[in-house]
C-alpha cells in the first residue's frame, strides 16, 4: 500500500486576505447604499420652502375666516340695533289714524269744552309719540319733495312758488330717520313768470 495523502492546509496569510477582502467589499457596499438614500441639501431646501408656502396659505385662510366672522357679528349687531330702533313702527302706523281723527274732530267741533278736551288728548298723544322718536312732517310752503310728500292734487296759486306745497291734507310722520307715512299734499303747478326782455328801441 502507498503512503496516505494528508490534506493540504491553505496558507494563513491567504485566508486572512480573503476574509479582509470580503468584509471590505460588504462594508463598501453598505456605505454606497447609505449615501444613495441620504437627501441632498437642495431637496431639503425645496421641502422647507413648500412647507413655508403651505403655512402662509393656512395663515391667510385663518385670517380670512376670522375677518368674515367679525363682519358677520357686526352685521348681526347692526341688524339687531335697527330692529330695536324701529320696533315701534307697527304701533305708530296704528296710532296715526287716531291722530288724524282727533285733528278732524278739532276742525269741526263747536262746543268749547269739547274742543279743549279733544285738543288735550291730541297734544298728549303727539307728545307720547314724540318721546318715542316720532316726528311730524309738515309740508305747507315747502318745496315738493317726493321723498317725504305724496302729491294727490294740483293747484294754481300765484302767491306760492312754483313746485311748492300749497295745502296739506294729511300730515306725514317719521320714526327717527325713517319715513313712516308721507304727507298728502297739493302742489303748485304755476310756472314762474319770465320777465319780458326789452328790445332797447326808443322813438
Amino acid at each position: 500500500m502507498g503512503e496516505r495523502d494528508e490534506p493540504v492546509e491553505a496558507p494563513a496569510e491567504a485566508a486572512a486576505a480573503d476574509t479582509d477582502g470580503g468584509g471590505s467589499g460588504a462594508a463598501g457596499g453598505g456605505d454606497d447604499a447609505g449615501a444613495a438614500t441620504e437627501p441632498t441639501v437642495e431637496a431639503l431646501g425645496e421641502r422647507i420652502a413648500a412647507l413655508e408656502a403651505e403655512l402662509r396659505e393656512r395663515r391667510e385662510d385663518l385670517l380670512r375666516e376670522r375677518a368674515e366672522v367679525e363682519n358677520f357679528k357686526r352685521r348681526m349687531q347692526r341688524d339687531k340695533a335697527e330692529s330695536l330702533r324701529y320696533a315701534l313702527e307697527p304701533l305708530v302706523r296704528d296710532l296715526l289714524p287716531v291722530v288724524d281723527n282727533l285733528e278732524r274732530a278739532l276742525e269741526h267741533a263747536e262746543a268749547a269744552t269739547v274742543v279743549d278736551g279733544v285738543r288735550l288728548v291730541h297734544k298728549g298723544l303727539l307728545e307720547a309719540l314724540g318721546r318715542n322718536g316720532v316726528e311730524r312732517v309738515d309740508a305747507v310752503g315747502q318745496p315738493f319733495d317726493p321723498g317725504v310728500h305724496e302729491a294727490i292734487a294740483q293747484a294754481d296759486a300765484a302767491d306760492c312758488a312754483p313746485g311748492a306745497v300749497v295745502a296739506q291734507f294729511q300730515a306725514g310722520y317719521r320714526l327717527h330717520d325713517r319715513l313712516v307715512r308721507p304727507a298728502m299734499v297739493s302742489v303748485n303747478v304755476r310756472k314762474a313768470e319770465t320777465p319780458v326782455a326789452s328790445t332797447g328801441d326808443s322813438d
